[in-house]
């Protein structure tokens, strides 16, 4: 390799690799792993999978915010709702009266509170695809998220 200086910085006219994220193997080229990212995922215990959506209004009732189920509680943050008389929040896998009949039921729901936070023990979360706010008096679905 030939080096230039230019303003007291070396420079190399030959080829540099560089190695980054990665332990360098003996070619100077920089080694990926090759788990697989479900087994990366596992690898620390305590690591949750982290799921998330925002809240759409469903028959025409006003529902916002977002929904965020880490390990063992579902969070709902920048919510709010239409007010009802029994409003409570389910992990659904869709939004008719059918999907909330057969989801699990977490809690009662202040429609006016844009903090809330339900512990989800003894539910495996990972089974259910949406959350819907329901009123149970009413058997009405006010709004829903789709979870990703």
């Amino acid at each position: 390799m030939r080096f230039r200086t230019l303003a007291g910085v070396a420079l190399s006219t030959g080829a540099v690799v560089l190695t980054a994220c990665g332990t360098p193997s003996h070619s100077g080229q920089t080694a990926f792993s090759s788990q697989s990212p479900q087994q990366t995922t596992g690898m620390a215990q305590g690591m949750t999978n982290i799921r998330m959506g925002t809240f759409s209004g469903l028959n025409d009732k006003h529902v916002s915010g977002a929904v965020k189920i880490t390990g063992d509680q579902v969070v709902l943050s920048g919510f709010s709702s239409d007010p009802g008389p029994d409003l409570h929040i389910y992990l659904t896998n869709g939004t008719g009266e059918s999907a909330v009949t057969a989801g699990a039921a977490l809690g009662k729901v202040a429609f006016d509170n844009a903090s809330q936070t339900f512990p989800i023990a003894g539910v495996d979360a990972s089974k259910y695809t949406t959350v819907v706010i329901n009123c149970d008096k009413a058997k009405a679905v006010f709004g829903a998220a789709a979870l990703a």
